[in-house]
C-alpha cells in the first residue's frame, strides 16, 4: 500500500497545536503521526489524499495566531502505524513515580502510578515537556478529595493521574471530538470513575460548578484569553496550573493572572518550556 509522507511545520510548535492538527488530519484519512521539533510528520494512503481538505483545515484552524505549512513526498513502503508504535511512542517514566505506556508495550517499568493510554496517533503521549511538567506538579501536590478541571485534556493523561491521586469529581474538556472519544477510552482503560468528559472550550464551563484545581495545558494566547473564565469557576484558595508556553512568556502570564486575583506560587521549566502554579486569593 502506497503512502504519502507529509511534513507539517507549525508556529508556534507546541503540543496543543500539534494535537489539534493531528486530530483534524485524522478526520480526513491520515493514519499515523510523529511529533518533531517544529511540527508533525503525517502519513496517508495515496488514494485517500485530498489536498483541498488539508488547505481547508489550515485556513479554518481553530487556534488563533497559528501558522502551518507543509511539504510531502511518496513514503517508503512500510506499516507506518506499526513503525510508530515500535520506534516513537515508548513508555515514559516521570518523576520516578509515574509511568505512561500503551497496551502494546511489554516489560513496562514499575511505578506508583501506571497510566495506560491508546492515543491512536502520536499526540498526548506524555513525552512533550509541557505534559511532563504538569505531571510533575500533580505528583508533588495533594489532590485528595479536591474537585478538578482539565482544560484542553487531549488524551486525559492529566485528569487520569489526578483521579489516581485522589481528586474527585473531575471534568475534562477538549475542543476536538477525537480527543473526547479517546479520553473516554483511556479513562475506561485505567478503570477510573468520576471523570466527566465534554466537548468544547472555556465558553462551555458550567456556571453552577466550581473547582478546587484547574489545569490548562494549552498555549499562551488561549491561556491569556481564557484565564478569566477559569477563575470564575474556581473556589477560594483554588489552584491553577498552566503550561504550554516558554519561560520568557511567564511575565505575560503573571500579569494577566494578577489582574484576575491570582497569586503566583512558583514555576518549573524544562528545555525552555514552563509550567506555573497560581493560587486564587
Amino acid at each position: 500500500m502506497k503512502y504519502f509522507e507529509f511534513t507539517f511545520h507549525t508556529q508556534p510548535s507546541i503540543e496543543a497545536i500539534n494535537d489539534v492538527l493531528a486530530a483534524e488530519l485524522g478526520d480526513i484519512g491520515f493514519e499515523s503521526f510523529v511529533t518533531t521539533d517544529d511540527g508533525l510528520n503525517a502519513y496517508i494512503q495515496q488514494q485517500l489524499l485530498n489536498e483541498e481538505a488539508i488547505k481547508t483545515i489550515i485556513r479554518d484552524f481553530p487556534i488563533d495566531d497559528t501558522q502551518i505549512s507543509y511539504t510531502y513526498h511518496e513514503a517508503e513502503d512500510k506499516n507506518w502505524n506499526e513503525e510508530w508504535e515500535k520506534n516513537y511512542f515508548q513508555p515514559i517514566v516521570i518523576g520516578e513515580r509515574c509511568v505512561i505506556h500503551s497496551t502494546f508495550h511489554h516489560d513496562v517499568p514499575k511505578a506508583q502510578y501506571d497510566i495506560v493510554i491508546n492515543p491512536q496517533m502520536a499526540f498526548g503521549t506524555g513525552h512533550h515537556e509541557t505534559t511532563s511538567l504538569i505531571v510533575g506538579e500533580l505528583l508533588d501536590d495533594n489532590f485528595e478529595g479536591k474537585s478538578l478541571l482539565d482544560m484542553g485534556c487531549g488524551t486525559s493523561i492529566l485528569a487520569i493521574l489526578a483521579r489516581m491521586r485522589g481528586a474527585k469529581p473531575c471534568m475534562a474538556i477538549d475542543i476536538d471530538e477525537w480527543c473526547v472519544r479517546n479520553s473516554l477510552e483511556n479513562i475506561e482503560l485505567n478503570g477510573q470513575d468520576q471523570i466527566e468528559v465534554q466537548l468544547g472550550d472555556a465558553s462551555i464551563l458550567p456556571q453552577e460548578k466550581t473547582f478546587d484545581v484547574v489545569i490548562a495545558n494549552i498555549n499562551r494566547n488561549i491561556l491569556l484569553n481564557d484565564m478569566k473564565h477559569y477563575v470564575q469557576c474556581m473556589n477560594p484558595e483554588g489552584t491553577l496550573y498552566m503550561s504550554g508556553f516558554y519561560v520568557e512568556d511567564i511575565p505575560f502570564i503573571k500579569e494577566e493572572a494578577e489582574k484576575n486575583g491570582l497569586q503566583f506560587d512558583h514555576h518549573r521549566e524544562k528545555n525552555n518550556w514552563a509550567a506555573v502554579k497560581f493560587i486564587l486569593k
